[in-house]
């Protein structure tokens, strides 16, 4: 099975902003690495009027639309998807790690974020939380890193899957 991290936090704590930093960082460090964005919207990747929308608006439960650089999966649900099932689309020869942006309810490994400025306090940690990031000292029992400090997260995530 394809390892998972979990980058939690409120909103406006920079979990995409880190995850947009992070990548290239856990790239270069020769990791595959896939990314589950959980959203609130009703999020939309195809274009109105496209071809690929207009089978989905025909009726289509499913539409791949493929190009010679990539290929994507578009799927309509009645429900909201499980976590589970959503972690199981990835290809293992494709993938080394599956960085989770949300999804803060699941019982998975996460990287908790907090910022001074924010108004809500610090999340309760729960026995999933293995490091809290943040851009001010706290007193925990956990590793904390550097919220600012995109190297020192991706080393902390090397040596995580690494199990150093």
């Amino acid at each position: 099975m394809i390892p998972f991290l979990g980058i939690t936090g409120y909103s406006g704590s920079g979990k995409t902003t880190l995850l947009e930093k992070l990548l290239p960082k856990l790239t270069a460090l020769g990791l595959k690495v896939a990314v589950i964005k959980h959203s609130h919207h009703n999020a939309q990747v195809d274009k109105p009027g496209k071809d690929s929308w207009r089978m989905k608006e025909a009726g289509a439960s499913q539409v791949i639309m493929a190009c010679d650089q990539r290929w994507a999966l578009m799927t309509e649900t009645i429900e909201p998807v499980c976590f589970d099932y959503l972690v199981q689309q990835f290809d293992p020869q494709l993938t080394d790690l599956v960085l989770i942006e949300g999804f803060k309810q699941e019982v998975i490994p996460k990287i908790l974020l907090h910022r001074k400025t924010m108004i809500k306090p610090l999340a309760e940690q729960d026995q999933q939380v293995i490091a809290v990031a943040t851009d001010y000292p706290i007193e925990i029992d956990k590793p904390q890193l550097d919220i600012n400090n995109i190297d020192q997260i991706a080393e902390f995530i090397w040596h995580y899957l690494r199990k150093d």
